[in-house]
């Protein structure tokens, strides 16, 4: 394509995504399918691609995110963002009115009233009708450079329509729908990661991360309400048509206003749109009463950080008493399932609460909660809120029935139960239990990976360097000196220390998997057993429960483990990268330990604690930590401890390191 083609191309291409971002975000009438509009993206990218000198800062190819800033820069305001006074009683209004009667001098005041969002307030600039800066409203007066992200904001315009002053100032609200913050916080939950205690908190988030490509994933919408600066145009006479102006310039403007003959009339609306609150699609919390003249607006003026012209009247904060508006199931590090409410966000003690524990499937069948129901939330222990009861709405039909999913919904591994309480079988491969899987993996009984403790770990996976056990064995130099807390020699050590782990016994590296109720001992055992790593992927449940010290639950849990694809392609993807499993011997005739149960006090000499408890264990023997009257033998070494005096007490017998290791060596 010739360039003067490609460039009426990208200019049409151009309006016409803007056009449909504009009908899908702000007017919510789509006219074509997500595939359609995939379709003009993808041309425009290509052309783009193509043609890099015809990029634009109003191209709807800037709204997929930047590559990481190291911090948000601050900067002035064009004009000062101030906030507002505050009421909580229609008292109150009706003082403030009186206070703008006596600064006017007259009785005939019309105000304006609309919803007080509860979300970022921001300061968009825009240069011959170019979006050029976004910020935070900060103290009022410098505010967070936030541009690349508030680009990402589909109701945001890059570009104003129609006739566009030379330079404006516009503020308004981003916000995250309620509903998308429920679906946001029901993928963190779900992972065991930290929440959002409320959709302000979201949205104040999301806009403040230093990738804006994250602030691209997130359901962001944006409200404008008023005009702070025009240049090049003149300001609209009233409010109401200030934002009849927003809206002819392609914002999104909230339909929920009113001009209001005097004050009466607008505590009236704020009593009414209190009542249609909980079925809003974005939080309030109050409405916005302000003077509708422009003109006496500019004549009541303002003080030094509010202006004279409005009042915030607030709504009753909703206290302990809210909606279930989902159940989720979040997998914790150790791959626990527990089910959680997540709740139309409450005050509970001075904190806003919008999750709660419900403990186990146990906990929700005896309370009977289920989405759509209301319940009383305490903090427990001033901590952890917790869903106390139900409160039954007469006439309310109420939703199913909760039930523990199958699949855990993380990984889809199989969830097993135990008891009161549900597990993921998925272990490792589990990403809600990957930090936790990935220190276990690299800890001193299992690969013995210097150097790759919990800080390490948690800065490897939340910089997204390391997304599976098996992406250790990729790391380099380059890639981790990259990184805030590596140097070169703590990277080399590190590069090293993953090098020297790559050729590992099978019970250890059974023992780093993390299976459930595996422990050092059992993973002795079933390699002492199997013998190699594809043997024990392969026994099932009947063939495991026969092995001597492995019990039913132990034998559920190592087949489930090994039945998940995902677990299987992980060991094969680790062997591909070089990772050596050495198979160990199969134990076959007499075991001369059998039954016995010894323990270790003291220093030993002629070997580690570790070797002689796996010597007793290759005979057939347990090494246990306390004494008891079901222990065989202590075995001493010097300066032993209490467990020597104890064995003494209950009549054990106590052997040497000498006469351990002649006991071991017979036949």
């Amino acid at each position: 394509m010739k360039r003067s083609d490609a460039e009426k191309r990208i200019a049409g291409l151009r309006d016409e995504i803007h056009r449909h971002d504009h009908l899908y975000y702000v007017e919510a009438k789509p006219e074509i399918s997500d595939a359609g509009y995939d379709g003009l993206r993808k041309e425009l990218e290509r052309l783009e691609a193509e043609h890099p000198d015809l990029v634009t800062p109003d191209s709807p190819t800037r709204r997929v995110g930047a590559a990481p800033r190291s911090e948000l820069p601050s900067i002035a305001h064009l004009r000062p963002m101030l906030s507002l006074e505050s009421a909580n009683t229609p008292g109150e209004a009706r003082n403030f009115d009186g206070r703008v009667k006596r600064s006017l001098g007259r009785n005939d005041i019309p105000y304006s009233v609309e919803p007080k969002f509860d979300g970022l307030s921001v300061e968009l600039i825009f240069e011959h009708g170019i979006l050029k800066k976004g910020t935070t409203r900060g103290d009022g007066f410098r505010g967070e450079d936030i541009t690349p992200n508030i680009r990402t904001v589909g109701a945001v315009p890059l570009r104003l329509r129609g006739e566009a002053p030379a330079l404006v100032a516009v503020r308004g609200e981003a916000l995250m729908p309620l509903g998308d913050f429920q679906q946001l916080n029901r993928w963190m939950t779900e992972r065991g990661l930290s929440s959002f205690a409320n959709p302000r908190n979201a949205a104040a988030g999301s806009l403040r991360q230093l990738d804006s490509r994250i602030t691209a994933e997130r359901p962001l919408t944006f409200f404008a309400y008023e005009i702070m600066m025009i240049d090049g145009a003149v300001h609209p006479p009233t409010h109401m048509e200030e934002l009849d102006l927003l809206a002819s310039w392609g914002f999104r403007v909230d339909r929920h206003k009113k001009r209001c003959r005097d004050i009466e009339e607008a505590i009236a609306f704020h009593a009414s749109l209190a009542g249609e609150r909980d079925s809003l699609p974005f939080e309030i919390d109050g409405v916005v009463i302000q003077v509708d003249s422009t003109a006496d607006r500019e004549a009541l003026g303002t003080r030094t950080r509010s202006p004279r012209w409005a009042l915030a009247l607030k709504f009753e904060p909703r206290r302990e008493v809210t909606t279930v508006e989902d159940i989720v199931v979040q997998v914790g590090r150790t791959g626990k399932l527990t089910p959680v409410a997540l709740l139309k966000p409450v005050d509970v003690s001075g904190v806003t609460v919008s999750r709660a524990t419900l403990h186990n499937a146990g906990e929700v069948a005896k309370k009977d909660i289920r989405v759509g129901d209301r319940v009383r939330i305490k903090r427990a222990g001033d901590v952890i809120p917790a869903v106390v009861e139900r409160i039954d709405v007469k006439g309310k039909r109420r939703g199913k029935a909760f039930t523990m999913p199958s699949l855990c919904p993380v990984c889809r591994a199989r969830v097993a139960g135990e008891g009161a309480y549900h597990f993921c079988s998925g272990g490792v491969s589990c990403p809600a239990q990957l930090k936790r899987g990935i220190e276990h993996f690299a800890s001193r009984h299992a690969l013995d990976i210097e150097g790759l403790g919990g800080k390490t770990v948690t800065l490897l996976v939340d910089t997204g360097l390391v997304g599976s056990v098996a992406d250790l064995f990729s790391l380099t130099r380059d890639s981790l000196i990259s990184l805030e807390r590596f140097a070169e020699k703590s990277a080399d050590n590190l590069v090293t220390a993953i090098e020297e782990a790559m050729r590992i016994p099978l019970s250890r590296f059974l023992y780093a998997l993390g299976i459930r109720n595996v422990g050092e001992h059992v993973a002795r055992i079933l390699a002492g057993h199997y013998g190699t790593i594809e043997n024990v992927t392969a026994a099932n449940e009947d063939e495991l429960v026969e092995i001597h010290e492995v019990g039913p639950e132990v034998a559920r849990s190592v087949a489930g483990f090994f039945r998940e694809k995902r677990n299987i392609e992980l060991i094969d993807e680790l062997k591909t990268l070089g990772v050596e499993i050495v198979p160990e011997k199969r134990r076959e005739g007499p075991r001369p330990f059998a039954g016995k149960t010894f323990v270790f006090t003291g220093m030993l000499e002629q070997i580690t604690r570790d070797e002689a408890q796996r010597l007793v264990e290759s005979l057939g023997g347990h090494a246990s930590s306390s004494v008891s009257v079901k222990t065989d033998y202590v075995v001493t070494g010097k300066n032993p401890g209490s467990k020597a005096a104890k064995a003494r007490e209950l009549g054990v017998a106590i052997l040497s390191e000498a006469e351990f290791r002649k006991l071991a060596e017979r036949p």
